[in-house]
């Protein structure tokens, strides 16, 4: 077996409204199908790329690492400067950022969605890793968006 590609992810959420409006108004995810506890949403390249299931409960704390997973990746610009445009864009809606990066060949904002999932927003700055796999192992670097 080869995993073809990453397919979709399904997040349980405590408020449908407030999480999927936040993925489709803040994040700009194309809202295809709500109803009662579901919301899906889809770029056009699959059937869907994120389906959210309303459980209800409270949101997780964050920063508490634990088992499980870490942050959902979202390629979101095709450049540093695109990346900035959109660091503004969150900075204007009231997104707490929880940190900026330079991977090398990735800049990443990261934040969080209204339940407490960390979200990593990033930019393909460099294609060194198609020659060099190991070229995503960079030490993390201080970022600067402004």
């Amino acid at each position: 077996m080869q995993i073809l590609e990453l397919g979709h992810v399904v997040l349980y959420v405590t408020n449908l409204e407030l999480v999927a409006n936040f993925y489709r108004d803040t994040l700009g995810f194309r809202e295809i199908h709500r109803e009662s506890q579901i919301a899906l949403f889809s770029s056009g390249r699959t059937h869907h790329e994120m389906l959210l299931i309303e459980i209800g409960g409270t949101p997780k704390p964050q920063h508490i690492p634990e088992p499980g997973l870490y942050h959902i990746g979202f390629k979101v610009a095709n450049s540093h400067e695109e990346l900035k445009v959109i660091y503004k864009e969150l900075i204007n809606n009231r997104v707490p950022i929880l940190g900026l990066t330079d991977h090398g060949v990735t800049h990443s904002i990261y934040i969080t969605d209204p339940d407490g999932n960390e979200l990593e927003l990033y930019a393909d700055v460099s294609d060194a890793w198609k020659t060099d796999p190991t070229a995503v192992l960079s030490p993390p670097q201080p970022l600067s968006l402004d």
